[in-house]
Formats: structure tokens, C-alpha cells, sequence
């Protein structure tokens, strides 16, 4: 049996996490001690393993107690999803290398001003971006970088009003 810290450890996680999964049900103690100890036994650590492993793959953790559990949907098609939505995720993020390679190409510099907003939008599209696609990248640049978004939303020399719509999205 291993406590709570033993088992953080063999896993190499924080002890909280642990006790995170076990609020949200993923993963018990075997036992519990008089003095309110955890116990974990080797079914425990197996389970334990196989979430590292899911959170490995960028499953979310709502997904993984399916995965565990197989009470809702099939493995398999909790997996096909997965891969589906990694799928996406790739061709978002090599739309946005094919956008930096041509603005990279362009004879002038965005710090002379001279890419604006008409020609951004043109190597977005030119990139493969649909309307979707860069309603996306601006969300997560936002989501990522707020005041660097700013910033590359002013450079392109869009006004205050619009630049607030934007990034309301």
C-alpha cells in the first residue's frame, strides 16, 4: 500500500492533483486509516498509471473517467474524437506557419507599418484561413497573449472600436 505522497511521487505529480482526482471521483483510496490516511493499493497505481497516460495524449479529464469507467461511450470513439479534434488542431497550427512564412517573405517589415489590416487578411486567406480559422487564431491569441494581441491589432493600424470587436470574439 502506498500513501498519497508515495503515490504522487511515483507518478511525479503533486499530491494535490491526486487528491483533485479524488473530489472528482477518478481516483479512490483503496482504504482509509482511523487517523484519516489514504491507502493506495496496486489497482489504485494501475489506475493512476492509465490517466497519466490519457493526460499524456491531451485527453480531458471529463473523457478519462469515460475511458476508465466505460459507462458512456465506447473507447474507440472517445479516441476517434480525440484524434479528430488533434486533427483539426494540426491544420489550424500549420495554417498559422504557412501565415508566418508569408509574412516573413514580404519585402517590407511590420514594424515600417506597411502590412495593414487588407494585408494580413489577404495572407490569412492565401494561407488557407477561412473566416472560421482566423475568428480562431485571434481567439486564442487573445486567450493566449491579450496584450501582444493589442499590440499586433494596432500595428496593422485598425482603430480602437474595430480592435475592440475583435477582440470581443
Amino acid at each position: 500500500m502506498l500513501s498519497i505522497s508515495q503515490l504522487a511521487k511515483h507518478a511525479g505529480i503533486a499530491r494535490s492533483s491526486i487528491m483533485y482526482y479524488e473530489r472528482i471521483g477518478l481516483l479512490l483510496p483503496s482504504t482509509r486509516s482511523d487517523n484519516g490516511y489514504r491507502w493506495y493499493g496496486p489497482t489504485e497505481v494501475a489506475r493512476l498509471d492509465s490517466i497519466m497516460a490519457y493526460r499524456s495524449y491531451g485527453i480531458a479529464i471529463e473523457d478519462i473517467g469515460k475511458l476508465l469507467d466505460r459507462n458512456c461511450q465506447s473507447q474507440a470513439t472517445i479516441l476517434k474524437d480525440h484524434f479528430q479534434k488533434l486533427e483539426l488542431e494540426i491544420k489550424q497550427l500549420r495554417q498559422q506557419q504557412s501565415a508566418i512564412v508569408e509574412l516573413l517573405n514580404i519585402e517590407h517589415k511590420i514594424e515600417e507599418d506597411t502590412v495593414n489590416k487588407e494585408r494580413w487578411v489577404a495572407i490569412m486567406v492565401a494561407s488557407g484561413f477561412s473566416e472560421d480559422d482566423m475568428t480562431r487564431w485571434h481567439q486564442n491569441f487573445e486567450r493566449m497573449e491579450p496584450e501582444e494581441h493589442q499590440k499586433f491589432l494596432e500595428s496593422l493600424g485598425i482603430n480602437a472600436a474595430e480592435i475592440e470587436q475583435i477582440r470581443k470574439l
